[in-house]
């Protein structure tokens, strides 16, 4: 006898238990990793976890508890040799892939780890608020040393001491173009803006992704210009250049051309957001995060 089939209230209520339970068996959501930015620690992310597991539940969530706090200011390229190593095995064990969400200089992080690691599964990589452009604002929660003045943190960024530093890693001079050019360790590789070796593997391994998620705003207060946080960045003048007018979108030296040809990259602008708040904030998650974690 098919359950259902009988007239019976006990049945005609198992019927949607046993659906919801062979639901649930079946339907997995991919894995969520995520990435915290400078000064933060993975404690900072309950809201976000929250909300991923109300719309999507028993989604397995990761905040990688590397770097935290102070520990932020090391080196890019350490942080993602770090980063990398601990989220690996996730990728492994996960046959359907993952999702990767960057916060802040975490979203220059996973740059990394996207260019460098050819076998990776990522699937939608969500960059919330990240300076992937570069950095070139002199706001509060950078001024931690003396020497960060916006119009002489050069003569500390481009020199061997202060590559050392993570900010400086990524810090770009419009005014100094040259500087930045010759002196980056690490955005201007990634970025392939000056000759590198390995820039068509790396190319190759970052075009691995099947979506990239661009999150700013214009109020975000840190990410100078804001508009960094979508490939867009000052020219000498200090007048924003948009994306899709930068030359490293017009040659795609790394595939930012070759996604939108796709249909895979995705701005999203939210005002009234503060930095600190962009991973907290339930209408950023429902508007620009949500739908990607499919």
């Amino acid at each position: 006898m098919l359950i259902g089939q009988s007239g019976s209230g006990a049945a005609a209520l198992l019927c949607p238990l046993l659906g919801a339970c062979l639901w649930s068996a079946v339907v997995g959501y991919k894995p969520v990793i995520v990435v915290h930015g400078l000064f933060d620690s993975s404690e900072d992310f309950k809201n976000l976890q929250r909300f991923i597991n109300e719309s999507y539940p028993g989604t397995n969530v990761t905040v990688i508890d590397l770097f935290d706090r102070s520990s932020s200011l090391q080196p890019m390229w350490k942080q993602v040799e770090g980063f990398k190593a601990a989220i690996y095995p996730i990728m492994q064990n996960a046959a359907d892939g993952v999702h990767l969400i960057c916060y802040s200089q975490g979203g220059l992080v996973c740059r990394g780890i996207l260019s460098t690691l050819p076998d990776h599964n990522v699937h939608s990589f969500i960059s919330l608020s990240a300076p992937q452009a570069g950095q070139y604002g002199d706001t509060d929660y950078f001024r931690i040393f003396p020497q960060f003045v916006k119009s002489n943190l050069y003569h500390f960024c481009y020199t061997g001491v202060g590559q050392l530093i993570s900010i400086c890693n990524y810090w770009n001079d419009p005014h100094h173009r040259d500087l930045y050019l010759n002196s980056s360790d690490y955005l201007a590789l990634i970025n392939s803006e000056r000759p590198n070796p390995n820039s068509t593997e790396w190319r190759r391994n970052f075009l691995k992704i099947q979506k990239l998620v661009l999150i700013g705003g214009p109020d975000d207060g840190v990410i100078t210009p804001w508009q960094s946080s979508q490939f867009g960045f000052y020219d000498d003048n200090e007048t924003v250049v948009e994306m899709q007018h930068q030359e490293l979108y017009l040659r795609d030296v790394f595939g930012l051309k070759t996604l939108v040809a796709r249909g895979d990259l995705i701005l999203c602008t939210v005002p009234g957001v503060e930095h600190v708040l962009w991973h907290s904030n339930e209408t950023v998650f429902h508007a620009c995060i949500e739908k990607w974690l499919m």
